[in-house]
């Protein structure tokens, strides 16, 4: 019931359309029951030539005043006496009403439906896109992309075309039930026997496929990771060869759903003919009974056959009222999910009236800094008592061996993640006070693997400054040693470079990642320099442009390469998540055994790339934000 009152929440903006909606629907119901209803004057009059009385009255058996002759429904106007024109009058009259309601009705539902689906999906986006780095790594793509698709949709189907269909069965339903009890009397009663089977069935039916559905879900979102992983890594795959392997997984994953898929499908199967054969009794037992009322007089046999031709129209909601309450209760069982996500609590939450960071000018400080995270095997400590200073225009590589918690340590600057003791200072501020649009704004970063959007050149280098100047965007990818490639391209700038930017080199990828870093113009750079392997005049080029974007910014590297080591000011050493060791290249390699090692393995054999390209001056450091 809570997820039901969350998901009316979003419907509020779309009263306008609900309200109208719901009671054009309400006309269609009266309305088809009237048709039904004329069926008595239609029996015992139109039919019987030999009648004659002019009345029509739709309830014969009502008191005097309730009885509703049909011939209130002409305009006075229209002069209409002939009992056949005015029944065709009404049922024509009344068949057009209904469709012009049912048409508009239907439409403003399926509008509110439709739009309270859109700020859904809408707001869970927003939700998921601003989590911290920590949601992404508990949550694998498959599963998010199936709340973001399958559960919504899910939502979606229900809240729309269901609902609009159910709301106008509901109306003609209840009409019919109105039109059952007034025609048949005290036999209508006996239709009370059937209430407590026909909910009983339905909760526990509703029940099974809330929790079948649920599973199905969670079945897709398992071929979902296994597609995105497959896709994504499809280079792997082939040069594993595992595509077999693979395709074994999938089949796997797929047999699991379809047999979910089954097992839902069974038990919403049972309700149809369920509802068939409850039914069939009913008006089985009606039969019996108005058949003795016919017999003693209490009841008219055009009256009765109304009865149970009402009877039938009325069968016809109830069955359809088990599938729709299955569908809301695939749309409870898929809500579940939205909503986990929409409750899940961040790790990094901005402070109400947050400070705003000017531009950054004095320094970076750690200060006892210590993070952990949470895994299956308890607390996992990766940082321990860190204390760094980098001043503003210092240049800090970052050296270690693998895992010694390198990029969680540059990380914790732009609050990818927060600490878990300790503090970070930026201008002596602490970060955690700080809103986190105006500290990010202060950091440019540069990372391992190249994250370029199917989009165009231009809009890459400009991302997050779309309306920025194109001038800018060329002086920057001048900068970067990109134009030259870019404009080889059939349209330059405005060139799609593909998903993942896969239409490009390694090298073209890493200048275009720069020239993004050189146009934000932020003042601290975080770069962690790239390890692939790439031929000797793309190196060039990457180490060049790396040179220009470092120029005038307040630099922290993890550094791979022997030339940006020696470009650094100081040169910080990681080792178990503690800093071992502080201070420039030749001080290291007297003082620190482990960046002797690292020095001997990964650094001393690599080569050099010598650049025969002048060198190209960096975007302007004055151009202000």
């Amino acid at each position: 019931m809570r997820n039901f009152l969350r998901l009316l929440r979003y419907g509020l903006p779309y009263t306008l359309q609900w309200l109208p909606g719901v009671l054009l629907l309400a006309a269609v119901g009266v309305l088809d029951t009237l048709r039904v209803a004329l069926f008595v004057p239609i029996l015992g009059v139109v039919l019987k030539p030999q009648s004659s009385s002019n009345a029509l009255p739709l309830f014969p058996n009502a008191p005097p005043n309730w009885r509703f002759d049909v011939h209130r429904m002409i305009p006075g106007w229209m002069h209409m006496h002939n009992v056949l024109t005015v029944i065709a009058f009404a049922l024509i009259g009344s068949t057009i009403i209904k469709g012009i309601c049912d048409y508009a009705g239907t439409y403003l539902v399926n509008y509110a439906g439709f739009g309270t689906i859109t700020d859904l999906r809408n707001h869970l986006y927003e939700a998921i896109i601003r989590r911290s780095a920590s949601f992404f790594h508990r949550h694998p793509t498959g599963t998010i992309l199936s709340t973001l698709i399958n559960d919504v949709d899910r939502v979606q189907t229900a809240v729309s075309s269901v609902l609009g269909d159910f709301l106008q069965q509901f109306f003609t339903f209840a009409a019919t039930v109105c039109l059952v009890v007034v025609l048949g009397g005290r036999l209508s009663w006996a239709l009370l026997l059937f209430v407590p089977v026909v909910v009983t069935s339905a909760r526990r039916i509703g029940s099974s496929v809330r929790k079948r559905t649920r599973t199905g879900q969670d079945k897709l979102a398992e071929i979902q990771n296994i597609l995105h992983e497959t896709v994504t890594g499809n280079r792997i795959v082939k040069a594993f060869n595992t595509e077999l392997w693979e395709i074994l997984r999938f089949k796997k994953a797929a047999t699991r759903l379809f047999r979910a898929n089954l097992h839902s499908a069974r038990v919403q199967s049972i309700s149809s003919p369920l509802m068939d054969t409850i039914g069939s009794i009913a008006i089985a037992l009606l039969l019996w009974i108005g058949r003795n009322e016919i017999q003693h007089g209490r009841m008219t046999a055009e009256v009765f056959i109304t009865f149970i031709i009402a009877l039938f129209k009325l069968y016809d909601p109830v069955r359809r009222f088990a599938s729709y309450y299955n569908s809301f209760q695939q749309a409870m069982g898929a809500s579940a999910s939205i909503f986990v996500f929409f409750d899940t609590k961040d790790d990094v939450v901005e402070r109400p009236r947050a400070a705003t960071l000017a531009r950054f000018h004095e320094a970076i400080r750690f200060e006892d800094v210590g993070f952990s995270y949470a895994n299956q095997d308890g607390e996992q400590q990766i940082l321990h008592n860190v204390d760094l200073e980098v001043r503003a225009g210092d240049v800090l590589a970052v050296v270690g061996p693998s895992g010694a918690g390198k990029s969680t340590l540059v990380n914790l600057i732009p609050r990818f993640f927060d600490v878990t003791s300790g503090r970070i200072l930026i201008d002596g501020r602490d970060i955690r006070e700080l809103s986190l649009a105006s500290l990010r704004r202060q950091i440019a970063q540069v990372t391992q693997e190249t994250i370029l959007f199917n989009d165009t050149v231009r809009n890459n280098i400009a991302y997050g400054q779309p309306d920025v100047k194109f001038s800018l965007v060329e002086h920057a990818a001048r900068n970067a040693l990109a134009h030259d490639f870019i404009q080889r391209m059939p349209q330059g700038y405005e060139t799609v470079i593909g998903e993942k930017g896969f239409r490009l080199s390694g090298g073209e990828r890493q200048r275009m990642a720069i020239a993004r870093a050189i146009l934000k113009n932020a003042p601290i750079l975080i770069l962690d320099e790239a390890t692939s392997a790439l031929d000797a005049e793309s190196e060039s080029l990457v180490q060049a442009a790396l040179a220009n974007l470092m120029r005038d910014r307040t630099v922290l590297v993890i550094a791979h390469r022997l030339s940006t080591i020696r470009r650094a000011n100081r040169i910080a050493v990681l080792e178990g998540g503690r800093i071992t060791a502080i201070g420039c290249h030749e001080e290291l390699l007297v003082s620190s055994p482990m960046y002797q090692k690292l020095y001997q393995l990964q650094f001393i054999d690599m080569p050099e790339p010598q650049s025969s390209d002048p060198y190209v001056p960096a975007l302007a450091a004055g151009r202000k934000e």
